[in-house]
C-alpha cells in the first residue's frame, strides 16, 4: 500500500489533502461544539427544546447543499479549482469571525447563521474536492487518491467531533470555540496556497444562479452516462445507509449497550477505523485501477454485517447508571458489536471508493464539477430522506437493532436493483473473484493496454474463462469476440452477453453470424472501444499455441488500429480447460487457487500486424513468465 501513501509526499496531492482534511475537521469541530454547548446550556440561549435545537442545527448545516451545490459546480468548471480552494478558506476564516460575534453577542440567530455559512463553505468546496483529483492524479492513482481522501475525511470527522465536544466543555468563554476554528481555517488557507493550478475546463461558462433549473441541468449531465448516474445513486445510498447508522450511535450506546459518552465515542471511532481500513485496502485489491468489481463485494459485506449487528446486539445491559467503558469491553457481546462496526466500515470503503473514482473517470471533463455537484445534492437528499424515515420508524416503536436489520435488508434490494440495471458491476465482480479468489493472477505489461482509444487485443486461448481473466486485468471495459458455442454456455452467457461480447461462427457453419460479428467489431473499434479476439479460432486442444486465423487481417483492413499481443499461462489443465484424450489420464492437473499469468506486449502498428507476426509475438510472451 506504499503507492497511495507516496501521494502524501507529492506537491500535486499533499497540500490539497491537508486542506480538505482541515476543512472537514473544522466543520465538525464547530458544529459539534455548538450542539454540545446548546445541549448543556440551552436555557442561557433559547427556550427551544434541546432535541429540536440539535435537529435544527443539522438541518441548517445541510440546507446549503440543496440551495447552492448547482452554483458551486458551475464555479468549479468555470474557474481554477486551486484558486477556488483558497477563496473558500478565506470564507471559512470570515465565518469564524461571524461565529465569534455570535458568541460575544450571545445571539443564537447569529450562531445559526454562522453554521449556515459553514454549510455554504462545504457546499462550495465539494465539487472542487472531487473534480480536482483527475486533474492532478494519473488514472492509476485515482483509487489510491480517493482512498486517502475518504479515509482522511472520516478521521477528520471523528477528531473534529471529539475536539468540538472537549472544547465546548472546557473553555470559560464560548468565543474560544470560534478562535479555535479560526486557527484551523488559517492553517487550511496556508496549505491551500500549495495546491497546484487546476485550470478551468469551461472558462466561458455562463453561471446560472437559479438553483432549481441548474440542479436539473446538472442531473441531466450525470444522466448522459448511465453508469455514472447509477454510481451517483449508489454513492447517495451509501451516505443514507452510513448516516442512518451513525445517527443512532448515541441512543444505541445508551439504550442497548447501557454505556455513556465514552461508549458513543468508541462506536464512532470503531466505524471510522473500519472506513479507513477499507479505503486503504481498495488500491491493493484493485491493482491500482478503478475496479468496480469491489462494489458488489462491498454491498455484500454491508448487508451481512448490518444484519449481524441486529443479532449481535445484546439485551439486558441497560441499568439506572451508565456502565464504565472497561466494563463494557469485558463482555464478548460488545466485542462482536465492535467487530460488526469495523467490518461495516471496511466494506463501506470497498463500496464507496471505486464509485467515486468511477464517477471522476467517466464524467466528461467539461461537466465533471457540475456532475459532482449533482452527486452532492442527491447525497444530501438521500440523507434527509433516510433521517426522516428512520425517525418515523423509531417513533412507531421499532427498536434500533431492528432498524439496522431493516436497513441491511433494504441495502441488498437496492444493490440488486442497481446491478440489474448495470450488469457491468456484477461482471467485474465475477472477473475479480476469479483472478483474486479462484486463482492467483500475476500480470506484467498491462500498462500497454491503452487507457483510451481503440485497440485490438489478441490472446492465446486455453480455457473457457480466458476472457474473464483478461477482463479482470484490463483497466477498462473490453469487448470479446468469441466462439458462439462458448458464448451460449449457461451462466457464462449472462456475463458474456452483458459485457458486450460478440459471438462468431465459421463461414461454413453460419455465414450470416460471421458477417454480423465482423460488422460489430468494426463499429466498436470505430467508437474507440477495446476489442479482444482469440485468433486461434477455438480452445487449444493440447495447451500449445495454434495457427492464427486470417480474420485479423480483415479486421485491421477495415479499422487500422494498434494491436496489443497478450499471453495467458497456467490455465491449461485446469477445471476450465478442454481436456483431450491423452490429457484425460491426468485430468485437472492445475486446481483452483493455483498461480496463473498474463503477459502483455507492446502495441504493434496495424501495418505490421500480420497473423504470423502476431503469433510469434504471442509465442514469445507465452515463453516469458508473468
Amino acid at each position: 500500500m506504499s503507492g497511495q501513501f507516496g501521494l502524501l509526499k507529492e506537491k500535486r496531492f499533499a497540500p490539497f489533502f491537508v486542506t480538505q482534511f482541515l476543512g472537514a475537521f473544522n466543520d465538525n469541530l464547530f458544529k459539534n461544539a455548538l450542539v454540545v454547548l446548546l445541549t448543556f446550556q440551552a436555557a442561557q440561549w433559547t427556550t427551544l427544546k434541546v432535541e429540536l435545537l440539535a435537529n435544527l442545527a443539522a438541518g441548517i448545516f445541510i440546507l446549503p447543499f440543496f440551495l447552492f451545490s448547482a452554483t458551486a459546480g458551475q464555479l468549479a468548471d468555470k474557474y481554477d479549482k486551486a484558486l477556488l480552494a483558497r477563496l473558500v478558506k478565506v470564507l471559512e476564516m470570515v465565518i469564524m469571525g461571524v461565529a465569534a460575534a455570535g458568541f460575544f453577542l450571545h445571539s443564537l440567530p447569529v450562531l445559526m447563521g454562522a453554521l449556515f455559512l459553514l454549510g455554504c463553505h462545504s457546499t462550495l468546496f465539494g465539487p472542487v474536492k472531487y473534480a480536482i483529483l483527475p486533474q492532478h492524479l494519473h488514472n492509476d492513482e485515482l483509487v489510491g487518491g480517493n482512498a486517502l481522501i475518504e479515509a482522511g475525511t472520516f478521521v477528520a470527522i471523528l477528531i473534529g467531533t471529539l475536539a468540538g465536544g472537549l472544547l465546548a466543555g472546557s473553555v470559560e468563554h464560548p468565543a474560544w470555540i470560534a478562535l479555535g476554528g479560526f486557527v484551523v481555517a488559517a492553517a487550511g488557507y496556508l496549505s491551500s496556497r500549495g495546491i497546484p493550478s487546476a485550470p478551468a475546463p469551461e472558462p466561458g461558462l455562463t453561471v446560472n444562479l437559479n438553483p432549481l433549473s441548474e440542479t436539473w441541468r446538472n442531473i441531466a449531465f450525470a444522466r448522459q452516462n448511465r453508469t455514472v448516474f447509477l454510481s451517483i445513486l449508489g454513492i447517495s445510498w451509501f451516505w443514507l445507509y452510513g448516516a442512518l447508522f451513525l445517527a443512532q450511535f448515541p441512543a444505541y450506546a445508551k439504550n442497548v449497550l447501557g454505556g455513556g459518552e465514552s461508549a458513543v465515542t468508541l462506536l464512532l471511532a470503531t466505524f471510522t477505523v473500519g472506513i479507513g481500513m477499507g479505503s486503504m485496502l481498495c488500491e491493493r485489491l484493485s491493482g491500482k485501477h478503478v475496479e468496480i468489481g469491489l462494489v458488489p463485494f462491498g454491498s455484500i459485506g454491508l448487508t451481512l454485517f448490518g444484519l449481524d449487528l441486529f443479532f449481535a446486539s445484546p439485551s439486558g445491559l441497560t441499568g439506572t447508571t451508565p456502565h464504565e467503558l472497561l466494563a463494557l469491553l469485558s463482555l464478548p457481546a460488545v466485542w462482536r458489536v465492535l467487530f460488526d462496526l469495523v467490518m461495516l466500515g471496511v466494506f463501506g470503503g470497498f463500496f464507496i471508493v471505486p464509485l467515486y473514482a468511477l464517477v471522476q473517470l467517466r464524467s466528461a471533463a467539461g461537466h465533471r464539477a457540475r456532475i459532482i455537484a449533482a452527486n452532492n445534492i442527491l447525497n444530501a437528499l438521500f440523507m434527509v430522506v433516510g433521517a426522516l424515515g428512520a425517525g418515523a420508524l423509531l417513533g412507531a416503536g421499532l427498536s434500533i437493532p431492528a432498524l439496522f436489520a431493516g436497513a441491511a435488508a433494504l441495502n441488498a434490494l437496492v444493490a440488486l436493483y442497481i446491478y440489474r440495471l448495470v450488469p457491468e458491476f456484477l461482471i467485474r465482480f465475477v472477473a475479480w473473484l476469479l483472478i483474486k479468489a479462484a486463482y492467483r493472477l500475476r500480470s506484467a505489461g498491462t500498462q500497454h493496454i491503452p487507457e483510451e482509444g481503440a485497440a485490438l487485443l489478441v490472446c492465446n486461448h486455453v480455457s473457457f474463462v480466458d476472457s474473464l481473466v483478461v477482463m479482470g486485468a484490463a483497466p477498462r471495459p473490453v469487448r470479446f469476440v468469441m466462439d458462439h458455442r462458448i458464448f451460449r454456455i449457461p451462466l457464462l452467457n449472462y456475463v458474456f452477453r452483458h459485457s458486450g461480447a460478440i459471438p462468431i461462427a465459421p463461414a461454413k457453419e453460419d455465414p450470416a453470424l460471421m458477417e454480423k460479428a465482423f460488422a460489430e467489431v468494426s463499429t466498436a473499434l470505430a467508437n474507440g472501444e477495446l476489442v479482444a479476439i482469440f485468433p486461434e479460432g477455438g480452445l487449444s486442444p493440447d495447451g500449445e499455441l495454434q495457427a492464427f486465423r486470417p480474420g485479423i487481417t480483415r479486421i485491421l483492413d477495415a479499422n487500422p488500429v494498434p494491436v496489443v499481443p497478450m499471453a495467458l499461462s497456467g490455465l491449461w489443465g485446469s477445471f476450465f480447460s478442454r481436456i483431450d484424450g491423452k490429457a484425460m489420464q491426468k485430468p485437472f492437473r492445475r486446481g483452483l487457487f493455483s498461480r496463473i499469468g498474463l503477459n502483455v506486449g507492446a502495441p504493434v502498428p496495424a501495418d505490421q500486424a500480420t497473423p504470423e507476426a502476431l503469433r510469434q509475438q504471442v509465442a514469445a510472451l507465452c515463453g516469458a513468465q508473468a
